[in-house]
């Protein structure tokens, strides 16, 4: 009765046995498993006491209880075991026998020797501190006693036959090997068991068989031994010690993997360095993790794939989380995440990004933009407009110019993940600002190219109100290659414009351009023309074709992941100063951009500079030394502030601070302290972003300086004029001061 109420502890055990293949290990069956609650992979090693003999099963308890009481990193972990009158259970870490994993290997080309060096050099650890540490045999050491992890990681199991080296203080003898398998007798060594010789001669024999295994396939006989086949030069005399016939000889296996260790030694590799090291990063100075995590890098395209993302993958995680280990985990990062599938990307790597974003650390940022194309695909556009962008869109008003110059281009890959706020207001408003007021001329030129680029993204009412105007500005900015990149893009976004626009706006627009003194330029402006026009001449010859031409001008922003045909004309990879400002001034808030533009340049005009080559088809300007004409400004390191108070010119400072003028602007023309992307067709009168620079005389550029009456230009006039006045009131500030004599001391002044 009591029986019917019997809870069977299997059904109560807390992991599942998958039913799938299954490997044979000795007396155990390998199996694959999982936990029930959270379905974490397990191995369990599966002994059924009915189909064993007294011995195998005497050994299967044995081994049940060394996994329990031995720890050792390089010794197979017990995780949980349950022990029934029928059977055994033994579950421990995920694990394949050595003998599948290199076989696996073998079809796809063979294991390499970088992962074969750090196994031997983990089994040869195992051995050790059994033998050195806790004086006890294995007995049992072979390739089906050796198992691989995940990570690619060689551990030592099958303890079956683990003895005490002075015999079982009980006086219980487990049986040898061969008592059990006849046929493991070919690798026991060749003297008796009872001749003299040290405590581990049998166990580094052993470890001999074992190297020749891993690199000539199953061991014949004994005197197979002899023919080294594989076996690589610099591991040949340090195994012919482990097989020598002097039992003395043989070496202690810590002795053994200090020689292996030696310099030119099989176990002295990069590899072997790596894996040595992140076993001790805890304890390791932070100079030191740097150092490592930066030759990390480009030692990883040798490394396994498997060691990548099972090992080197948590450590980065580790060190960026609680190590304070800053940019340089971002290359290595990077590198192994192209071995995860798109799930364990974002599970293991975007949170890191995303927090990443939210650093002050300039390196950090850079190299974030730098390599945003390596993650963009694994972001989701709630992530991207709530945590990233937030914090991208700071680097459009850094002092840094390499920051502003990464973080436009990063639009280029933001743009089509953006909400519609995000995109048609706050970017269109950073955009304006730094095409309008930027003192770097590649800025401002990229910053055309760019907004060329992600036009297609923008709605119907925003590409009206901004292209037009944006482009228009672009032409007549005083660095050339801003100029062509606005011709360019013009001819890039055609099919956004009506037959209107391009009659009144466009074409006039294009025409001043045909007079540039830069033949690039010039160039550009005609192909230009040439497409408008015929667009007009096919309207007028055929009235019904219009609708088809105008197709595009309403349409709908282009979903994410969509791509227009004309992308080709503008960057497909932008090289910049950036690394060269984080190696020059790494600490600066504000000298560094000026330090690593070269020494400012003051001119009267955009010619006095030598001209900067206009952008080809397919490449976007680099910045660079002596790029621009205009004067660098030093701006506020403040991110809170939105730069929108400040002069909206690209080279005036304003009058009365006493600094260089580098681009005057025409009489007549006011300074505007407030933008927006607005604009009409009737002028600059309705709030036209671009309007006030639109409106700069073009003669600033080439035309040749008119002289007045007096042979003076008319920027000379203006500043006698202005002088005059000043020495005026200050005449008149002297004599009202005369008239009111000195005060007495403690007299009051009454108006």
């Amino acid at each position: 009765m009591w029986s019917f109420f019997a809870r069977d502890p299997v059904k109560d055990f807390a992991y599942e046995i998958l039913p799938d293949t299954q490997e044979k290990s000795g007396i155990w069956t390998l199996h694959r498993g999982k936990r029930k609650t959270s379905g974490e992979p397990v191995s369990v090693f599966v002994y059924e006491v009915a189909q064993g003999t007294e011995q195998q099963t005497q050994l299967a308890k044995a081994a049940f209880k060394r996994m329990k009481t031995l720890r050792h990193p390089n010794i197979l972990a017990y995780v949980d075991g349950l022990e029934t009158e029928k059977s055994l259970y033994l579950v421990t870490e995920q694990v394949t026998p050595l003998a599948v994993h290199l076989k696996a290997q073998a079809e796809k080309g063979g294991a390499g020797e970088l992962e074969i060096s750090w196994g031997l050099h983990q089994i040869v650890k195992a051995v050790s501190f059994l033998v050195n540490d806790c004086h006890l045999l294995h007995n049992n050491l072979g390739v089906w006693a050796v198992f691989v992890d995940r990570a690619g990681e060689w551990k030592l199991g099958a303890l079956d036959h683990v003895a005490p080296e002075q015999g079982d203080p009980s006086g219980i003898a487990l049986p040898t090997p061969k008592a059990v398998y006849p046929d493991m007798e070919k690798y026991d060594p060749p003297e008796m068991s009872n001749s003299s010789g040290e405590k581990w001669a049998g166990e580094v024999w052993r470890l001999g068989c074992l190297i020749w295994e891993v690199f000539n396939g199953p061991l014949p006989r004994t005197s197979s031994l002899r023919s080294l086949g594989k076996i690589p030069k610099a591991l040949v005399p340090h195994y012919c010690e482990l097989v020598g016939a002097n039992p003395r000889a043989r070496p202690n296996p810590a002795r053994f993997l200090q020689n292996c260790r030696a310099p030119g030694g099989f176990l002295s590799n990069s590899f072997v360095e790596s894996n040595l090291f992140l076993e001790e990063i805890q304890i390791k100075e932070p100079a030191e993790k740097q150092q490592f995590f930066q030759d990390l890098s480009d030692n990883l395209d040798s490394f396994p794939e498997d060691f990548c993302k099972h090992k080197v993958l948590p450590q980065l995680l580790t060190a960026f989380e609680f190590g304070n280990a800053g940019a340089v985990v971002l290359t290595p990062l990077f590198k192994v995440g192209k071995f995860l599938s798109a799930e364990e990307y974002q599970q293991k790597i975007i949170p890191v990004i995303v927090k990443m974003f939210s650093s002050t650390d300039r390196a950090m940022r850079i190299r974030l933009l730098q390599q945003m194309e390596q993650f963009i695909q694994y972001l989701n556009e709630a992530a991207v407009n709530s945590q990233i962008f937030p914090h991208v869109v700071h680097g459009f008003t850094d002092t840094n110019p390499a920051i502003r110059e990464q973080t436009v281009k990063s639009m280029l890959l933001l743009a089509p993940k953006l909400n519609e706020t995000n995109l048609n207001q706050e970017l269109m408003r950073h955009f304006a600002r730094l095409q309008a007021r930027d003192e770097q001329g590649p800025i401002r030129c990229n910053t055309t190219v760019c907004l060329g680029k992600i036009a297609s993204y923008l709605n119907a009412g925003t590409r009206q109100r901004v292209l037009i105007s944006a482009f228009s500005r672009a032409t007549k900015d005083p660095f050339p290659a801003s100029r062509s990149a606005g011709v360019l893009g013009f001819a890039a976004t055609h099919n956004y414009y009506s037959i209107t626009e391009i009659a009144a706006r466009i074409l006039p627009t294009l025409c001043a351009i045909t007079v540039d003194p830069d033949k690039s330029v010039r160039d550009q402006a005609f192909k230009a023309i040439k497409s408008f026009l015929s667009k007009l001449e096919t309207v007028s010859e055929d009235p019904t074709k219009l609708a088809d031409i105008e197709k595009d001008v309403a349409s709908c922003a282009q979903p994410a992941g969509a791509s227009s045909g004309w992308a080709g004309w503008a960057v497909t990879g932008m090289s910049s100063l950036t690394s060269k400002l984080i190696r020059n001034a790494p600490g600066t808030e504000g000298g560094a951009a000026a330090e690593a533009s070269g020494p400012t340049t003051t001119t009267t005009g955009a010619t006095d500079a030598a001209p900067a080559p206009a952008p080809a088809p397919g490449r976007l300007i680099k910045l660079g030394r002596s790029s621009s004409s205009m004067t660098v400004k030093k701006q506020s390191s403040d991110w809170s502030s939105s730069g929108w108070d400040a002069d909206d010119s690209w080279s005036n400072e304003k009058e009365g601070q006493g600094q260089s003028s580098t681009l005057p602007l025409p009489e007549g023309v006011r300074l505007a302290s407030e933008y927006n992307w607005d604009s009409t067709s009737k002028g600059a009168s309705q709030n036209d972003l671009f309007a006030s620079v639109s409106q700069r005389n073009t003669a600033n550029t080439a035309a040749p300086t008119v002289r007045t009456e007096g042979g003076l230009s008319k920027a000379e006039l203006s500043k006698k004029k202005r002088e005059e006045r000043r020495k005026e009131l200050e005449a008149k500030r002297a004599e009202r001061k005369a008239a009111k004599g000195p005060l007495k001391l403690g007299a009051r002044k009454l108006d």
